[in-house]
Order: structure tokens, then C-alpha cells, then sequence
């Protein structure tokens, strides 16, 4: 019996170190300081302890594709066991990605990218569709009476964000101006939405494509005096756009559940590796869902833990 246990507990220990040894990179064009971004990695890090592998996050300093694609190529030549990376340009990240599938690494995609992933090779794609919720945004404001509207990207370039806008404009039916600011200058976000309401009165509607633009147009509506006159809503959720809504200074949030997008692709790499498993659709849907003053409250105590 006691031969038996102790070789039991040399198997263990030979499994737990071979679990130890699977490494996954994953690269995006966020920021881990960002609001939206944060919750991600903390999605990315909660998988790998779950799952016993090291994980390691990597983002360019701004939103830059030339840089982004460097750290993809640096990660494929570290020769991780697995790589997750967002894809907000498949014309710039495409080579780096393939170069990936073509070294034998498994790769999956989060967030933006979900209709370019499986053509370049990526397993699956663990995110939202874009238009799809952007078209649900752009109803949601239709039936709130709202004509004339504004998109605000902070991130021009991104393609995931065009479909956004996009899906709002087809959604709404009505006129939509896409506004195109800068994600590391809130303040000029500000000064841009506080100069387009006041060349265009008629604006009824706001929508933001991220907390990081939601909180300066928050800022511009209140100084314009029209907080509350015109309909806003923003995708993503931040503490700051939970307790605006909790006070009803927003109509809703598009929430992507975030977290899931950086938990999940742990997970499914770490069992694709251990055992060849993997779920057989090409999309793992994480949202959208929408987040309104009614029901911010319930949302408001796992945003303080980090996980909405």
C-alpha cells in the first residue's frame, strides 16, 4: 500500500509538473491600465491559476498595430505552448498571426477579430459581434424617439469599433456622425463632444465606444447642461460608468463580459494542450448585454472585485 501511495504521489507530482511547464502569451491592443483592459487581464491571470500555467499579458503603450505585431512576433519566437491576441486590424496583425498557426502554435482570438479569426488560421474567437450589438445600441435608441446622433471612437483605425458604429447607424435608421478622438486625451474628448453639441443642437443621442470616452462625454454633457436631455450610452462598463448609471446619468452599457474574454482562451489552450479538447464552435459568445440604471446595482459588487 505504501508503494502504491508513494507512486500515486510521483505520478501527481510528475502531472502537476508537466501542467506547470505549459506557458500562454497573450497580446492585445489594450492596455492594462485602461478600465476595460484591466478586467481582462485579471480574467487572464484568474485562468492560470485555475488551470496551473503561466500566463503572461503584453500590450503596446498606445494603440499601434505596427507595435502590436512586434510583440506577436516576439511571443512566437519565445515559443509559448499557446497565444491569445486580439485582432482590431487583420491587414496589420494577419502575418504575425499566421506565422503563429504556421510554427505549430495554438492560437486563440478575443475580442475583435471574429470575422477574420478562422481565416487566418485562429481555433476560435471568444468575444461579441461587433455590429450586432452596435445595431442593438442604435434600436434601443430608436425606440427612445432619438434622430440625430453621435458615435465617438476613440481608437480610429480599429475595425472592430468601425463595425460598431456602423451596426448603431444601421440600428437607429436615422443620422449618426462618427467622432473621432484621441483615447489618451480625455480632455480633448471632452472639448470634441462639447464643440459638436454646440455646432449641432439637434443631437439627441451619444454613443461612446468605451468607458475611456464615456467619462469626458459624461463631463461635456453635464457642462453643456444636457445631461439627461439627450440619450447616451457607451459599450463597456468601468466603476465610473456603473455609478453614472446607478444615478441615471446614462441610459445603458453594452457589457461584453470582458473577464470571460480573458479567462476562457486560458482554459480551452490549457486543456487543447493537456488533452485535445476544445469547444466545436468557431465563436464563443460573451455578450452583448446591456447594463441600465435598473439593474447597475447587481453589476456594481463584481466590478469592485474586478470581474465585470
Amino acid at each position: 500500500m505504501k508503494k502504491w501511495l508513494l507512486m500515486a504521489g510521483t505520478v501527481a507530482a510528475m502531472s502537476l509538473g508537466l501542467a506547470q511547464q505549459l506557458r500562454i502569451v497573450v497580446v492585445t491592443h489594450g492596455q492594462a491600465s485602461d478600465p476595460f483592459w484591466s478586467v481582462v487581464k485579471n480574467g487572464v491571470e484568474q485562468g492560470g491559476k485555475d488551470v496551473n500555467v503561466q500566463v503572461e499579458y503584453r500590450a503596446p503603450d498606445t494603440f499601434n498595430m505596427v507595435r502590436m505585431a512586434q510583440l506577436i512576433d516576439a511571443a512566437v519566437a519565445s515559443r509559448p505552448d499557446g497565444l491569445v491576441v486580439s485582432i482590431p486590424d487583420a491587414s496589420a496583425l494577419g502575418k504575425s498571426i499566421e506565422a503563429a498557426v504556421k510554427a505549430g502554435i495554438p492560437v486563440i482570438s478575443i475580442n475583435s477579430g471574429a470575422d477574420v479569426a478562422a481565416k487566418l488560421g485562429v481555433l476560435l474567437h471568444v468575444g461579441q459581434e461587433e455590429y450586432v450589438a452596435g445595431q442593438g445600441a442604435g434600436k434601443r435608441m430608436k425606440a427612445a424617439g432619438v434622430k440625430n446622433a453621435l458615435c465617438v471612437n476613440q481608437e480610429v483605425g480599429n475595425v472592430g469599433l468601425d463595425q460598431r458604429c456602423k451596426g448603431f447607424a444601421d440600428g437607429l435608421g436615422g443620422k449618426v456622425t462618427v467622432l473621432p478622438v484621441k483615447l489618451s486625451d480625455p480632455t480633448g474628448i471632452k472639448n470634441a463632444v462639447s464643440a459638436a453639441l454646440q455646432k449641432d443642437p439637434s443631437i439627441d443621442g451619444i454613443l461612446t465606444l468605451g468607458p475611456t470616452a464615456a467619462e469626458p462625454t459624461l463631463q461635456a454633457l453635464e457642462a453643456s447642461g444636457k445631461l439627461g436631455k439627450i440619450q447616451f450610452g457607451t459599450f463597456d462598463l468601468s466603476p465610473a460608468v456603473l455609478k453614472a448609471l446607478s444615478e441615471k446619468k446614462m441610459d445603458f452599457a453594452i457589457d461584453q463580459q470582458q473577464w470571460l474574454q480573458g479567462y476562457l482562451p486560458i482554459v480551452f489552450l490549457a486543456n487543447y494542450k493537456r488533452y485535445g479538447l476544445l469547444p466545436a464552435n468557431e465563436i464563443i459568445y460573451t455578450g452583448p448585454g446591456f447594463v441600465t440604471p435598473q439593474n447597475a446595482a447587481q453589476v456594481i459588487e463584481l466590478s469592485k472585485k474586478g470581474i465585470r
